[in-house]
C-alpha cells in the first residue's frame, strides 16, 4: 500500500514555522499577531507559538514586543539574542518603509505619512526618546537626528544643542517629536515649557519650528493643533 504522503503545513496554524515562499500573500495577512510572531521566532528551536504567547503577555503587544530592548526581551525568555534580533531587523524595515513614504513630498505636504512614519518609530518605546526632523528650505526632509533618551517619563532636552544642530546642517525648519512611554500623548507642563525655549533660541536665527509631535499608544498631539506653538 502506498503511503500518504503528509500534508503541506498550514500557514495559518500557531507554531507552523516559517511558510514556504510560494504561500499567497493573503495566508500572511490572515495570521493574528500571536501566529505571525511564532513565524518570526521558528528559530527558537522551543515552541515559538508558547514563545510568542509569552512575550505578548509579557509586553503587551506586537508593536512593544518588536520595540523591546534586546536585554528586556532576553530577560523574558531563553531564546537567545540570535532569535530577538530577527525581530530588530523586522522592526527596522517597517521604520525604514514608513520613512521612504513620509519622504516622497515635502513634509508639510505629507503629514499623514510623517505622523505614521514617527509613530511606526517611536509609539512603542520603552523609554521616552526626543527626536528631530531637520527640513530644508522647502521642508523636505534633511535629517531625522535621535536627540536624547532617558527614563520612562523623562528625557533631557538642551535646546541650545537643537539649534546648533540645526545651523550646522544649514536647516530651516524643525519639527520636533518625542514619545510617552505611558501611552497617554498628552503634552506635560515639562514638555510645554521646553518646546517654548527652544522655539525661541530658533527664532533668534530665523529658525522655524513647524510642530512639536507628541506620540504615544493612544494616539498623537500636536502642539500646533493644541495652540501651544
Amino acid at each position: 500500500m502506498t503511503p500518504t504522503p503528509n500534508p503541506a503545513p498550514d500557514p495559518r496554524r500557531r507554531g507552523a514555522g516559517r511558510p514556504a515562499p510560494s504561500i499567497p500573500m493573503l495566508a500572511y495577512e490572515s495570521l493574528d499577531d500571536q501566529a505571525l510572531l511564532a513565524m518570526v521566532l521558528s528559530r527558537s528551536g522551543g515552541d515559538p507559538d508558547r514563545l510568542a504567547g509569552e512575550l505578548l503577555a509579557r509586553f503587551g503587544g506586537l508593536g512593544a514586543v518588536a520595540a523591546a530592548d534586546l536585554s528586556e526581551l532576553t530577560r523574558a525568555s531563553d531564546a537567545g539574542p540570535a532569535v530577538f534580533a530577527d525581530l530588530k531587523v523586522l522592526r527596522e524595515l517597517a521604520v525604514r518603509l514608513a520613512r521612504v513614504d513620509a519622504c516622497r513630498r515635502p513634509a508639510i505636504a505629507s503629514w499623514t505619512a510623517l505622523q505614521a512614519y514617527v509613530r511606526t518609530a517611536m509609539a512603542h518605546r520603552p523609554r521616552e526618546q526626543f527626536r528631530v526632523l531637520y527640513l530644508d528650505h522647502r521642508n523636505n526632509l534633511l535629517r531625522d537626528e535621535w536627540i536624547a533618551e532617558g527614563t520612562v517619563d523623562h528625557a533631557p532636552v538642551y535646546p541650545r544643542e537643537v539649534v546648533r544642530r540645526a545651523l550646522d546642517l544649514s536647516a530651516s525648519a524643525m519639527i520636533l517629536v518625542h514619545n510617552h512611554p505611558s501611552g497617554d500623548p498628552t503634552p506635560s507642563r515639562a514638555d510645554i515649557e521646553m518646546t517654548r525655549k527652544v522655539v525661541d533660541a530658533a527664532r533668534v536665527f530665523s529658525l522655524q519650528v513647524h510642530d512639536h509631535l507628541v506620540i504615544g499608544r493612544d494616539g498623537t498631539a500636536s502642539f500646533k493643533a493644541l495652540g501651544l506653538i
